[in-house]
């Protein structure tokens, strides 16, 4: 049986008190919500932190609301919470399509889009689709607030930009009036991780791609953002030619790696098929009345 090292648990009532514990104890501290990705590491002897802190009595952490022409989302926010959002679902339908094949419903019940996000997995599906949306972080450390881009939160794999004493807080999602977004995943079996997976989202202005975002999932690192496709589709006519030339450059743009979900071959092929198929799906949920999208299936 595999259990994890000793360790120390705090239970913070405020984000402060969550701060200035993560401050006291420095490297050692890890913050633990859902915890579905940092237990497993820890048993595994992968992660060995000294201090857990305790962050499910942070209401404040857990919100969805449209300020202005952004949707902020707490930390502490729920997989389900997010699959179950009306407002999610008419703005983004990307999350939507996304949370519908994350994990299971034990996993969507407990697990937070702030542990998602932190726990910087190159094959995690809500970092894929916050690359794709050229979301926000917010992350707050000792007085001071700060906010980052989605492209500099991730640094690596397992990395991101939350700093010691500092914890994330909170995501912003542009709102873009004639936007669409859309999530493709292939899987071994329901709730698996992705062998691959592919996340769109743009808009479309005087029948022209704008505002493009493309992030990949599970073939390799540095596919959270895509630079050179999104280069390609902005200002773009939409068509087929452009699907598919889309696709090939996803497939050359990531580098992943044989293992038991599959080859590195078979990945690349499927990194530009679900381009494809999520480029598709977005253009043809731009411009349409905001809401309708929600209601797919």
């Amino acid at each position: 049986m595999q259990v994890p090292a000793s360790f120390d648990y705090q239970r913070a009532e405020s984000v402060d008190e969550a701060l200035e514990l993560l401050r006291r104890y420095g490297e050692e501290a890890r913050v633990v919500a859902g915890g579905h990705s940092l237990l497993p590491m820890m048993k595994l002897r992968l992660a060995a932190p000294e201090v857990l802190v305790d962050i499910n009595d942070l209401h404040e952490l857990d919100h969805i609301a449209l300020v202005g022409d952004e949707l902020r989302v707490g930390a502490l926010t729920r997989h389900r919470t997010l699959l179950e959002s009306e407002l999610v679902g008419r703005y983004f339908p990307i999350v939507h399509d996304a949370e519908k094949v994350i994990a299971d419903p034990p996993v969507r019940n407990r697990g937070t889009i702030g542990g998602s996000l932190c726990q910087a997995d190159p094959s995690e599906d809500l970092s894929a689709v916050c690359g794709a949306l050229h979301a926000c972080a917010v992350i707050r450390g000792a007085g001071d607030e700060r906010i980052v881009s989605m492209a500099d939160f991730h640094q690596g794999p397992y990395e991101t930009a939350v700093g010691v004493g500092e914890m994330l807080t909170e995501v912003r999602l542009p709102v873009l009036p004639g936007a669409g977004s859309a999530y493709e995943k292939v899987e071994r079996k329901a709730g698996d991780w992705a062998v691959a997976a592919a996340g769109v989202a743009l808009t479309l202005r005087e029948g022209r791609i704008s505002d493009a975002g493309v992030g990949l999932a599970a073939v390799g690192a540095g596919a959270l953002n895509l630079h050179a496709v999104q280069t390609l589709l902005n200002g773009s006519e939409p068509s087929e030619a452009l699907y598919e030339e889309a696709g090939r450059v996803a497939s050359d743009s990531c580098s992943p790696v044989t293992d038991g979900r599959g080859s590195a071959e078979y990945k690349q092929h499927l990194a530009g098929e679900l381009t494809r198929r999520a480029l598709r799906r977005a253009v043809a949920r731009a411009g349409r009345p905001i809401g309708s999208t929600a209601r797919e299936a």
